[in-house]
C-alpha cells in the first residue's frame, strides 16, 4: 500500500477498533458488576483514547516522537475546540456541575503539568512516570466522586450504558471478544497510520509533529467526534461531553505518560510544539473556563468561535507549516 492508503486505511482501523474496544469493554464490566457510573468515566474515556496511545507507542518506538507529541497535543486541541465547538453550534450546551466542578479543574490541571515537563523541550520516562502516577491519582478521584453523585447522574449513567442480563457465560465471552478484537485492531491500524504518516512527511518534506497535529489527530479524534455528534443529535449528550473532557485528560496524563515511559530513548518537542501548538492549547483550556462557567452553557456563538479558533489554527498548520 502507498502511504496515503496506508494513512487512510490505519485510520479507518482506528475508528472501527476504538468502537469495538469501548463496546467490548463497557458490556464486560457492566456484565462483571461494576456501576455503570464508573464505566461511563473510566472505562469509555480510556477505551476512546486507546487510538491515542497505540500511535504513541509506535511512534515513539520508530524513533518518531514529534508524531507522538504532536498527535496528543492536536487530538486535545481537537477535542476541546472543533469538537465541543461543532455541538454547541448544533444546540447550546448545558454544562453540568460535575463538568465545572471536577472534569474542567482536571484538564486545566493536567495541561499545566504538561506544560511544566515540556518546558525543556524533552520528555523523559521519569516524567512519564510523574505523569502516569498523575493519571492513578485523577482515576481515583473520579470514582471517590462518583460515589457521590445525584441519584439522576446515576441513572443517566444506567440508561446509557444498561447492564447485560446477568454474568452468562456467552455475554462475557462475546464482549471479551469484541474488547480483543477491537485491541488488535487498533494495534495493526496504529502501525499502518504511522508507517504512512512518516512516509508522507519523509517525502513532502513536512515534519512529523505538523502530521501528528493535523491528519493522525483528527483521525484519532474520530470516535469521540462521531458520539458527541451523534448524542447532539439523539439529545443525550451531557455524558458524552463528560467522556469528551475525561478523555483529553486521560491523553496527556496515561496516554502520553505511558508513550514515554516506554519510549526506548528521551522523547524531543519540536521547537514549534513547543512555542506554538502547545501554548494554543494552554489558551484553549484556559478559554473553556469562563466559556463553560458563564451562565453553566455553551452558547451556539460561542460555539461557533471556537470552530473558528480551530480552523484558524489548522490553516497556519497548512499554510505555514507545510
Amino acid at each position: 500500500m502507498g502511504p496515503a492508503l496506508l494513512i487512510i486505511v490505519g485510520l479507518l482501523a482506528l475508528v472501527v477498533g476504538a468502537e469495538l474496544l469501548v463496546r467490548g469493554g463497557s458490556g464486560l464490566a457492566t456484565r462483571l458488576g461494576i456501576p455503570p457510573i464508573i464505566v461511563g468515566l473510566t472505562v469509555v474515556a480510556i477505551g476512546t483514547s486507546f487510538p491515542e496511545l497505540a500511535v504513541g507507542i509506535q511512534a515513539a518506538v520508530a524513533g518518531s516522537g514529534g508524531l507522538a507529541v504532536g498527535n496528543i497535543v492536536g487530538t486535545n486541541i481537537v477535542n476541546l475546540l472543533l469538537i465541543l465547538g461543532v455541538s454547541a453550534v448544533l444546540s447550546p450546551i448545558a454544562v453540568e456541575s460535575r463538568t465545572i466542578r471536577l472534569d474542567l479543574p482536571s484538564m486545566a490541571a493536567a495541561t499545566a503539568l504538561f506544560v511544566v515537563v515540556a518546558w525543556d523541550g524533552r520528555l523523559t520516562r521519569l516524567e512519564g512516570i510523574i505523569l502516569l502516577v498523575a493519571g492513578v491519582v485523577y482515576t481515583w478521584v473520579i470514582l471517590r466522586s462518583a460515589r457521590s453523585e445525584p441519584e439522576e447522574v446515576q441513572e443517566e449513567y444506567e440508561h446509557e450504558y444498561e447492564v447485560p442480563n446477568g454474568k452468562n457465560w456467552k455475554g462475557i465471552l462475546a464482549d471479551s471478544a469484541m474488547l480483543v478484537i477491537g485491541l488488535v485492531i487498533i494495534v495493526v491500524g496504529s502501525d499502518w497510520l504511522v508507517d504512512g504518516a512518516v512516509a508522507v512527511a519523509v517525502s513532502r518534506g513536512v515534519s512529523e509533529a505538523v502530521i501528528g497535529l493535523t491528519i493522525v489527530a483528527i483521525g484519532t479524534s474520530a470516535p469521540e467526534l462521531v458520539t458527541t455528534v451523534v448524542s447532539t443529535i439523539k439529545g443525550e449528550r451531557d455524558i458524552a461531553i463528560g467522556n469528551l473532557l475525561g478523555s483529553s485528560v486521560y491523553n496527556l496524563l496515561f496516554i502520553l505518560g505511558a508513550t514515554m515511559a516506554l519510549s526506548p530513548e528521551t522523547i524531543g518537542i519540536p521547537r514549534d510544539v513547543l512555542t506554538i501548538d502547545l501554548v494554543v492549547l494552554a489558551v484553549a483550556v484556559a478559554a473553556c473556563i469562563p466559556v463553560f462557567r458563564s451562565g453553566q452553557r455553551i452558547e451556539r456563538f460561542e460555539g461557533i468561535i471556537l470552530v473558528i479558533a480551530y480552523l484558524a489554527h489548522l490553516a497556519y498548520l497548512l499554510t505555514a507549516r507545510v
